[in-house]
């Protein structure tokens, strides 16, 4: 078992949290947790069947696999407090795994209590059970969450998972198709695409001003835009490239959550992107086409039928990616847009069918 993992600024404050796993004598307050985790959880609305309840509650065999974590609150001053979460690690041939096969690990039964929601305790759990995973030998870590749990599915993508649609099979009452999301662990490439941390949103906000200003000039107005990470992880999706043999970020690009547009280009049925910035060092590596061909998988996991993006004429670089990978020009949608007061830039659009 990995050293109990900390969440970076869980709190401001001498509160954090750790990860470790469930001593005997935490069993039943873990299933207690467990089973008001997922009663407070997006699916509420639906009856309790008493097997899945049983299910909740029973975290003394769910710990058989050594493989029941808990996160805890700790202070400073005073050590361990209350427990503030729980996942289960387990293997494929525990009849409590639904997807794992040829070795895998699973993931099952992430639960926070609803009072500490907020504090990176879920996070903290994921990060934790993929060490875990890991220490294991499995190949990779896979999950399923019902296609409501979006807070969850956010977590999952922050921490390198990738949805695997051809392993969503059969459908549950009340809940639909449940999602399924895999992390790998063996056989990784050199670059894994996820949702950007807290932690490094300044970060991407540098690298993605000086990707621009490497290539550009840049008015002061523009390179506030191109900035302002927070804003954009906020209220949609930023997306990192991250070198998964040294964990620097190489690049990122922006979508929004799915069902929403980040610009008028984008008509119903279609997906549109914006921000694709590879660090200066960084590029020949072909981080820039990962971006965009994660993006052309999004629209595809979405079911959207065209992806499409601005790009400034003067952008040639870009232009000759998006036409490599099959992008063409509409030229129906261009036109100059004023970006600061007095100050016009002509808009190339470019659109890729997803037939």
């Amino acid at each position: 078992m990995p050293e109990p993992l900390e969440t970076p600024a869980a709190l401001q404050s001498d509160l954090a949290v750790a990860v470790r796993v469930a001593r005997t004598d935490e069993y039943d307050a873990v299933g207690e947790l467990t089973a008001l985790g997922f009663a407070t959880g997006p699916y509420a609305h639906l009856p309790r069947r008493p097997e899945r309840v049983a299910l909740e509650r029973d975290a003394a065999a769910r710990a058989g696999d050594g493989g029941l974590l808990v996160a805890v609150e700790v202070s400073t001053s005073e050590g361990e407090a209350r427990i503030l979460g729980t996942a289960t690690v387990t293997r494929a041939e525990n009849p409590i795994s639904r997807q794992a096969r040829d070795g895998e690990a699973e993931l099952r039964l992430v639960a926070v209590d609803p009072a500490a929601r907020g504090r990176g305790v879920a996070q903290a759990l994921v990060q934790a059970s993929i060490d875990l995973a890991a220490s294991w030998g499995a190949p990779a870590l896979v999950l399923d969450t019902g296609p409501l749990n979006h807070t969850a599915q956010r977590n999952y993508l922050r921490a390198g998972f990738e949805r695997v649609v051809a392993r969503e099979l059969g459908s549950e009452i009340g809940i639909g198709t449940p999602q399924v999301y895999r992390y790998a662990l063996e056989d990784v490439g050199p670059v894994r695409i996820r949702l950007v941390r807290p932690n490094e949103l300044d970060a991407v906000a540098r690298l993605t001003i000086e990707a621009y200003a490497h290539d550009y000039e840049l008015s002061a107005g523009y390179r506030q835009s191109l900035g302002d990470v927070h804003d954009r992880a906020r209220a949609d999706e930023v997306w990192v490239a991250e070198d998964t043999a040294t964990g620097v970020i190489l690049g990122t690009v922006w979508t929004p959550r799915p069902g929403a547009h980040l610009s008028p280009l984008a008509r119903d049925g279609e997906l549109d992107f914006r921000v694709l910035a590879v660090a200066p060092d960084a590029r020949g590596r072909g981080i820039g086409a990962a971006l965009t061909e994660h993006v052309v998988g999004l629209g595809r996991i979405r079911g959207v039928r065209r992806v499409v993006m601005n790009s400034g004429s003067t952008m040639l670089a870009a232009h000759r990616l998006y036409t490599r990978l099959g992008f063409v020009r509409l030229a129906e949608r261009e036109g100059r847009i004023e970006v600061e007061p007095g100050v016009f830039v002509e808009l190339f659009a470019f659109g890729l069918d997803l037939d």
